[in-house]
C-alpha cells in the first residue's frame, strides 16, 4: 500500500477519493431502493461484497422490483458484466499472478479500469487499478448498508429522488459508447425493442430482448464517416 501511494501523485489521489466517494453515495442509494422494494437489509450487503458490480446490481434490483424472474434478473446482470471479459485482455500485466490475480479480478470495475488505462507507465497503471479497486471495494459496500439502514426507515425513496439513480447510473455507462455512430444505432435499435415489448413480456424480458439491437448492421467498411451520418 505503500509503495502505491508513493507511485501515485497528489492530483491523481484525489480523483480516485473522490471517485470511489461518489461511488459510495450511488451505494447509498442502491441499498436504500433495494430495501424499499422488499429485498431484506443483508441482500443488497451481502451482493455489494460478492458482486462488486454496481450496473447488474442495479439491475438485478430494479428487474426483482418490477416483478420480474430472479433467473432473467441474474441472466440480465451477467450480460452486463461481460464487458469484463475484455477489461481482462486489456490488463494481463496489472493483474499479476496466482492470488494476486484472483483479488485483482474481483476488483475490477468501470472506474479501476479507468483510471489504469489513463496512466502512461505500467508502475502507475497498477498503483491506480489497486487504490481505485480498493477504493470501490470499500466505499461500496459501506453505502449499501448505510442505504439499507435508510431504506429499512424511509419507505417511500421515490419522494427522495433515489429511484432516479437507477437509470441514471445506466445511462452515464452507456453514454461514452454512443459517440460511436453504430453503438448508437444498435443502442436505439434495442431500445425500440425493449419499449414495444415491454407491455406484453414479462418484467425482465425485453431488457434481454434489446440485444437483438446489437444485430443491426453497421456503416459498410470504407464508408467514410460523412457518408454514414448522412
Amino acid at each position: 500500500m505503500r509503495s502505491i501511494w508513493r507511485t501515485l501523485d497528489r492530483a491523481l489521489r484525489h480523483d480516485i477519493a473522490m471517485v470511489c466517494l461518489a461511488v459510495g453515495v450511488i451505494g447509498l442509494s442502491y441499498g436504500a431502493i433495494a430495501v424499499a422494494a422488499g429485498l431484506p437489509p443483508w441482500l443488497p450487503v451481502l451482493m455489494s461484497c460478492l458482486v462488486l458490480a454496481g450496473a447488474s446490481e442495479f439491475l438485478f434490483v430494479g428487474i426483482v422490483a418490477a416483478g420480474g424472474s430472479p433467473i432473467a434478473a441474474v441472466a440480465a446482470g451477467l450480460l452486463v458484466n461481460a464487458r469484463h471479459l475484455p477489461f481482462g485482455l486489456a490488463l494481463p500485466d496489472i493483474l499479476g499472478t496466482g492470488r494476486r490475480r484472483a483479488l485483482g479480478s474481483h476488483l475490477m470495475n468501470d472506474e479501476s479500469v479507468a483510471f489504469a488505462l489513463a496512466q502512461p507507465d505500467l508502475p502507475r497503471k497498477r498503483a491506480a487499478y489497486w487504490a481505485c479497486g480498493a477504493g470501490v471495494l470499500a466505499c461500496w459496500p459501506t453505502g449499501a448498508l448505510l442505504g439499507s439502514l435508510i431504506g429499512s426507515v424511509v419507505r417511500d425513496t421515490d419522494a427522495l429522488g433515489l429511484d432516479a439513480m437507477f437509470p441514471a447510473v445506466l445511462l452515464a455507462l452507456v453514454l461514452p459508447a454512443l459517440r460511436d455512430h453504430a453503438k448508437r444505432r444498435a443502442a436505439a435499435a434495442g431500445a425500440v425493442i425493449a419499449l414495444a415489448t415491454a407491455p406484453f413480456l414479462p418484467a425482465g424480458l425485453p431488457v434481454l430482448l434489446a440485444l437483438a439491437g446489437l444485430a443491426v448492421p453497421g456503416p459498410r467498411a470504407g464508408t467514410t464517416r460523412t457518408e454514414a451520418s448522412a
